[in-house]
């Protein structure tokens, strides 16, 4: 029994699995939960602040996707914008890898404004262009489609795709770093983070160029 990498239930999985991916990751927020959660004092506070840690994630991630489910209405350049979508994806990839500095505009925002914050890190880190090519993947259009599916149904089609996407997503990093920051916020504490925890930047960038050759893959054996 083989195992398509290509096939709608493992690009679900796929999107889970960047989820929980984005969800451990500090770089998305997490710690942030837990210090809003130390410094006022309240278990109230933890919750509340990755909700709208997770709210400014899912607009990321809608930001991205939903002009490409705009794009792949058009129906001839489908593989181009696939393949587009890949060599970008591979390029943010190769920029963070060369450039190894964290945003310094993430720094100016104030600490209180966490969806603003988790909307700009996620588009900054480019979250939301590692989920395109596996995205697009889940819309792809066949050339038997052309000839019986109205543009306009498949646009709306994307359309909802692209919103189940960023949801579920979302929802999966938020259940990642929301365990990774109950944890640390009622056990462990922000010291033993600083102290043991390892760097994914690296990781994270080698990721993105990966899932841009799988997208530019997919694009051109795909079927």
């Amino acid at each position: 029994m083989t195992f398509d990498l290509g096939s709608t239930t493992a690009l679900w999985w796929a999107v889970i699995f960047s989820g929980f991916y984005h969800g451990i990751n500090p770089g998305m927020g997490w710690p942030l939960a837990v210090s809003a959660g130390l410094m006022e004092r309240k278990h109230s506070a933890l919750p509340k602040a990755l909700g709208l840690l997770a709210f400014g994630h899912l607009l990321a991630m809608l930001a991205i996707l939903l002009p490409f489910s705009l794009m792949t209405a058009l129906l001839i350049w489908e593989k181009e914008i696939r393949i587009g979508a890949g060599l970008l994806v591979i390029a943010m990839g190769i920029y963070l890898l060369i450039n190894r500095q964290h945003p310094r505009f993430l720094a100016r925002v104030h600490p209180a404004k966490l969806a603003l914050w988790s909307f700009l890190a996620a588009m900054a880190h480019g979250a939301g262009l590692m989920l395109v090519p596996i995205y697009l993947q889940i819309c792809k259009i066949g050339v038997h489609d052309i000839g019986h599916q109205a543009a306009s149904t498949l646009m709306q089609g994307n359309l909802v795709n692209a919103v189940t996407v960023a949801f579920i997503h979302t929802l999966a990093m938020t259940f990642a770093g929301g365990i990774f920051a109950t944890v640390i916020y009622f056990w462990l504490g922000l010291k033993f983070l600083s102290k043991t925890w390892f760097n994914l930047d690296i990781i994270w960038a080698i990721s993105l160029i990966l899932v841009g050759v799988f997208g530019i893959y997919s694009a051109y054996f795909g079927h």
